[in-house]
């Protein structure tokens, strides 16, 4: 096991998610309807991204014993890997004109490189960052090489 695929995000509002997301570039595909969807994957490069409401995802779980949905920071964030400085300033600027807060204003950061943060409608946090050593493959994901 060494991959991840998929990576699902429950929120309160699915239609309002399904909005921040495509206001930000995302290309989604809806199960449902627009107005009602079930679950919402995302077409994005690597690994993908889907939403489905946080009460329905607790089920899936456990249906007799979900989890507790829990408030504050969930001890996740999920991480766009930009390959400009500028880039950075206009994810961050994207997010913010989509509805997104601005936790963090992109400035130098004390690993060498430079990135922000912000939270969705949902309160999940997004690192957008830039390295200047970073390399991408083909498919536009990040390359770890050993040190």
């Amino acid at each position: 096991m060494n991959r991840l695929n998929l990576i699902t995000l429950g929120t309160r509002d699915i239609v309002k998610a399904h909005k921040f997301y495509k206001d930000l570039g995302f290309d989604t595909s809806i199960r449902g309807t627009e107005s009602d969807p079930f679950i919402i994957f995302f077409r994005n490069e690597g690994s993908k991204i889907a939403l489905h409401p946080i009460k329905e995802l607790a089920k899936d779980i456990n249906h007799n014993n979900p989890p507790k949905i829990l408030n504050g920071f969930p001890g996740i964030t999920l991480a766009y890997n930009a390959k400009s400085m500028e880039e950075v300033d206009e994810v961050i600027k994207k997010a913010a004109a989509a509805g997104a807060t601005i936790q963090k204003e992109p400035k130098k950061t004390d690993w060498g490189g430079y990135g922000g943060y912000f939270t969705d409608p949902d309160g999940y946090y997004w690192e957008v960052a830039y390295g200047e050593d970073w390399e991408f493959d083909e498919s536009n994901m990040l390359v770890i090489n050993d040190q």
